[in-house]
């Protein structure tokens, strides 16, 4: 156990390091999902259509394939994400900036495959919203954008809080892909890295990686139960 000690300094900048792909990931997904909740419920059919087809793909897919795609196929379409090199952002994410593109091929995988989630998650608020406050809107004349701004989405956050932090826990622990798909220095490549190339103790290791997981998702999981009983306790 002494590990946890002697490396503290590897476990802590592992989780750092997972932290900020978390964190850059659920923005990521929770804007993208919502641009496909929109196009899901949208009433132009193509629009409809192509956020279905992408619910579909991606709801389906192991998350496995998606990161594949994203570390080996992007490089061979001639990718670098360089796109995600945002100025002031990359100063405070500084992997953003690196030469070495896999971490914003990680970012782009997670963001990609949790979107459909976020999608679903925000489309089943939506369907919660009682379906004739949407059709006196539209009586009033309001557009189905302004119907979306004032009306609906206002009202569907409230019921989709609770799956979304469901899906965003769900995606902090589907982040421990990202160290196996040239990300250096997350939990699960310290991880590799401690136990395979160092010679520690494989179980000492995973307690440590298994506390940094749980010190991101336990605190989440508590606050979305209080949430959850306070709007049980408010209906």
């Amino acid at each position: 156990m002494s590990v946890l000690i002697d490396k503290f300094d590897v476990f802590a900048g592992g989780f750092w390091l997972t932290l900020q792909i978390c964190l850059l990931a659920a923005i990521g997904a929770l804007i993208l999902g919502a641009i496909v909740a929109v196009l899901r419920i949208s009433p132009v059919p193509p629009l409809r259509a192509v956020g279905t087809a992408y619910v579909n793909m991606f709801r389906n897919l192991p998350l496995t394939v998606v990161m594949f795609f994203a570390a080996f196929g992007l490089p061979a379409l001639g990718s670098n994400a360089d796109f995600l090199r945002i100025p002031g952002l990359d100063a405070i994410f500084t992997r953003l900036g690196t030469d070495l593109p896999y971490f914003r091929f990680a970012l782009i995988a997670l963001v990609l495959y949790t979107a459909a989630f976020v999608c679903e998650a925000l489309r089943s608020g939506v369907n919660a919203v009682p379906a004739g406050q949407a059709e006196a809107a539209r009586s009033l004349g309001l557009t189905f954008t302004q119907n979306l701004r004032y009306v609906v989405l206002p009202q569907s956050w409230k019921a989709s809080v609770v799956p979304l932090g469901s899906v965003i826990i769900a995606m902090i622990k589907n982040s421990a892909l990202v160290g196996f798909f040239g990300v250096v220095g997350d939990l699960s490549q310290s991880a590799d890295q401690l136990t395979s190339a160092e010679g520690h103790a494989f179980v000492p290791v995973a307690i440590g990686i298994s506390i940094g997981y749980l010190i991101m998702t336990v605190p989440l999981g508590a606050l979305l139960d209080r949430i959850e009983k306070r709007q049980a306790v408010a209906r």
